[in-house]
C-alpha cells in the first residue's frame, strides 16, 4: 500500500490498528502536563537520550538554577554542566538559553502563553524557528501542555507507522508529522502518540522485533515482507 497516494485507505487502516492498540494497551489517560516552558526545555534535553537521564538533566538544572530567569542569565558553562547527564549538553544548554532569551525579547517574559491563541502553524514555525526545536519537539509543547492537535513524531512512532505502511518506507520523520496528522483523528493524538511509542518499546523494536507477540502482523507491510525469511533475525530497522 502507497500511504501517501491512498490517504483514505490510511485513515481505514488505522482505525483498525488503534483499535487494536488501545485492546492491547488500553487507552491512555491524560498525564499532568508540564508548564509551556518547562515542557520545551524538558523536550530539549530528551533528545538523544534516555526519560532516566532527561529527568536526571532537568531536576538537576532547576535545583542549580531554581527560576528560568536564572538559566537564561547564568554562564554557559554553568547550565552545560547541570544538563550534562542528558547528554549533547554543549549543544543543548546554548540552544536553552537561546530560546529563553528569544521568548523574554518578543514577550517581555519567559512565558509561551500566548501560543495558545495562535493559529496552529503559526505557533508550530514559532516554535521551530528557535535552535534545537523540531517538529517534534513543537509538536509535544502543543500538544501535552497546551492540549492542541499537534502529532509529535518520535523515533518509535515514525519506525512502527513506516511499518506498518501507514506511511512510506522513505518518508522522513519531519515529513510524517504531516502525513500522520491527517490520518489520525485529532481527538486521538495523545493517544495514539503514547500507544505507538508503547507498541515500538515492546514489541516492534528496532532490532529483532517480537513479531511473535504482535497484534498487527496481518496490517504490517514489514510483517509480510519479512517475516519467515532470514533478513529479520538481527534486522535493525530505524
Amino acid at each position: 500500500m502507497n500511504a501517501i497516494s491512498d490517504p483514505t485507505t490510511s485513515v481505514h487502516r488505522y482505525a483498525e490498528i488503534a483499535r487494536r492498540l488501545i485492546a492491547r494497551y488500553g487507552y491512555p489517560d491524560w498525564r499532568p502536563n508540564l508548564p509551556p516552558v518547562d515542557e520545551l526545555v524538558d523536550t530539549i534535553l530528551s533528545q538523544n537520550t534516555t526519560d532516566s537521564s532527561r529527568d536526571k538533566a532537568f531536576d538537576q538544572l532547576r535545583l542549580r538554577l531554581p527560576t528560568w530567569e536564572a538559566v537564561r542569565d547564568a554562564e554557559s558553562e554553568v547550565v552545560i554542566e547541570a544538563i550534562r547527564p542528558a547528554g549533547l549538553s554543549n549543544q543543548k544548554g546554548p540552544h536553552i538559553q537561546a530560546a529563553l532569551r528569544r521568548i523574554t525579547e518578543e514577550q517581555g517574559s519567559i512565558t509561551l502563553e500566548f501560543l495558545r491563541d495562535m493559529p496552529l502553524d503559526q505557533a508550530k514555525a514559532w516554535l521551530t524557528s528557535l535552535d534545537g526545536v523540531g517538529p517534534k519537539t513543537a509538536a509535544i509543547v502543543l500538544l501535552f501542555s497546551m492540549g492542541r492537535p499537534a502529532f509529535p513524531v518520535d523515533t518509535h512512532v515514525h519506525r512502527v507507522t513506516k511499518r506498518l505502511g501507514l506511511i512510506g518506507k522513505n518518508v522522513s520523520a519531519s515529513h510524517a508529522h504531516d502525513l500522520l496528522a491527517e490520518i489520525v483523528p485529532a481527538n486521538t493524538y495523545y493517544a495514539a502518540h503514547l500507544n505507538f511509542i508503547r507498541h515500538g518499546r515492546q514489541v516492534c523494536h528496532a532490532r529483532q522485533p517480537m513479531c511473535s507477540e504482535c497484534p498487527l502482523t496481518d496490517l504490517c507491510d514489514f510483517y509480510q515482507e519479512h517475516v519467515g525469511h532470514e533478513p529479520l533475525k538481527g534486522l535493525i530497522e530505524p
